[in-house]
């Protein structure tokens, strides 16, 4: 992994003012004063006749017994787990539970919730992520879908325009759309956003669109990035941050899979049990020499807003999650949280709160650790089939990609001129792989192109949603390209004669991977014309 020149935390600077960038409605939102008086619960003695708060007796719940897997469980793929502990949260204090209580997690808490768990937070992201400036903080939501419309309800107004990946997660720009935003895609390679395309659109945005309001929002998924699966490199991220410091752009850094980094994919004849995890590992120093630190890390000015979620490593039903941002930024959540959302659920935050402190965090990076071997185990998995399954080279200089697949014994026709069905990298973080399909030696392709009046783009989504379908009846169900587009583009798509298709590798099991694959190989079949 890449080293930092950061300076010691101690010497780290304060956020720069990007007050400005907040909008008029979240600058007006002041919070909710029922909030306010819980500080005030606190003090001794206080005789409170003030707030509503149901009466705790009459929460028809006693006890919350969990059985958990012990951080050392060894977690394998379709093997069974023994190694297991037990919790317990009791409904009212006791000598081993003092706050974290039934009848304090389902009572209101205030727009910051859990104290401990935040604390929790705080202490881990000071010693993973190890942000960049000295005054960030942290404030829990319901999961990242609630944190991403809390940024764009925070910066955005109607009408603005949204720096994105060219190819984004659909929730994502689903937001924002009915607002009357509209997307600013920057083209991506193997390697997720390029720096210098960005750095393009932005030198260039006054002249290229006079009186339009210049973009002052990134929205990003560095990591096994969805839909791609690329990860940017730490070289990456710190061009970016600097073209975003040069034209003051806020970076949301929605990081889902960042703890699902995975080591470099090697073919099974030399894999040979490679495994990039030093032994026993349970440290920060372990888990720190496999990540490439986050852009909060790079951050020194408090730009970045952090989405974390606990949803890809302990399940996303807990709807928990938290945002690592300025002081100025968390105070204007804090009010929306108030009175949009509530704190997040009190079940999640008991919980997890409970698994926490009994792990302690050598036990939760040993759980980390072993959810990014679990995924790895799985991305080799659809890797090796694609290999077993099709014909795969190693990609010439005209593909963006690592690698062609063609029809299973054509390899050795690729000095003619026929096309692969696609191109691919294999993934390098993350739960997707992308692949890149190749139509203009398509039949189907090609007369729809010759048929319509707009050939390019019509064309396009007329092939893919019916190369779609030939999918669904065969019994592989992928996701296609239109599903990743933001909406207002204010760049023409550049290649027509391709169709990207997203596949993932987080839930099925190794068998059934293998018949998608063949289903898939036979649909090519059936749609490509193959020279012999």
């Amino acid at each position: 992994m890449p080293s930092t020149d950061l300076p010691l935390e101690s010497q780290h600077p304060k956020a720069v003012d990007l007050s400005h960038h907040v909008n008029k409605v979240s600058s007006s939102i002041r919070g909710s004063p029922l909030k306010h008086i819980f500080q005030y619960l606190r003090e001794p003695g206080m005789v409170s006749l003030a707030g509503g708060l149901p009466h705790p007796n009459l929460f028809p719940y006693q006890q919350l017994d969990l059985k958990v897997y012990a951080p050392d469980a060894k977690i394998i793929p379709g093997e069974t787990v023994t190694s297991s502990m037990n919790l317990s949260i009791p409904q009212y204090a006791s000598e081993t539970h003092q706050l974290n209580t039934l009848s304090r997690a389902l009572q209101y808490y205030p727009g910051r919730s859990s104290p401990t768990l935040t604390a929790l937070f705080y202490d881990f992201t000071a010693r993973i992520m190890r942000p960049g400036y000295a005054d960030w903080q942290i404030l829990l939501n319901s999961g990242s879908t609630d944190g991403w419309s809390k940024v764009v309800n925070l910066l955005c107004e109607p009408g603005d325009y949204i720096i994105v990946e060219e190819h984004t997660f659909p929730s994502a720009h689903s937001l924002w759309a009915p607002m009357g935003c509209k997307g600013v895609p920057v083209k991506m390679d193997k390697d997720g956003m390029i720096p210098e395309d960005l750095e393009r659109i932005m030198d260039g945005w006054e002249q290229n669109h006079p009186e339009v309001k210049k973009p002052h929002l990134l929205y990003t998924v560095p990591v096994g990035q969805n839909p791609t699966g690329s990860t940017l490199t730490f070289e990456r991220k710190k061009a970016i941050y600097e073209t975003c410091v040069k034209h003051d752009i806020i970076i949301c850094e929605d990081d889902p899979y960042y703890f699902l980094q995975l080591p470099r994919y090697v073919s099974p004849s030399e894999r040979n049990g490679i495994n990039d995890t030093p032994q026993g590992a349970v440290s920060d120093a372990d888990l720190l020499k496999i990540l490439v630190p986050p852009f909060v890390h790079i951050d020194y000015q408090g730009r970045v807003i952090r989405l974390e979620t606990l949803s890809k490593t302990l399940g996303p039903g807990n709807r928990l999650g938290y945002f690592v941002c300025n002081a100025a930024f968390a105070e204007r959540l804090v009010h929306a949280t108030e009175v949009i959302s509530q704190a997040p659920s009190g079940w999640s935050q008991a919980i997890i709160e409970e698994l926490l402190v009994t792990w302690r965090p050598e036990g939760y990076i040993r759980w980390l650790l072993g959810v990014r071997e679990n995924y790895g185990i799985r991305r080799d998995w659809i890797c090796d089939i694609i290999r077993d399954v099709f014909d795969v080279l190693p990609a010439g200089n005209e593909y963006n990609d690592d690698f062609i697949a063609v029809k299973k014994g054509h390899g050795q026709l690729q000095d003619t001129k026929s096309a692969p069905f696609f191109s691919f990298t294999y993934p390098k973080g993350g739960m997707f792989l992308y692949i890149k399909l190749y139509l203009s030696q398509n039949p189907k392709f090609r007369a729809l192109r010759n048929a319509a009046e707009n050939q390019d783009e019509e064309a396009n989504e007329k092939w893919t949603r019916e190369f779609w379908k030939d999918l669904i009846q065969e019994k592989i169900l992928l996701t296609p390209h239109f599903f990743y587009t933001p909406p207002g583009n204010v760049e023409k798509k550049e290649e027509s004669d391709v169709a990207f298709f997203r596949m993932t590798f987080s839930y099925e099991t190794r068998e059934d991977m293998h018949i998608g694959i063949q289903r898939l190989a036979k649909a090519f079949e059936k749609n490509w014309e193959m020279e012999n």
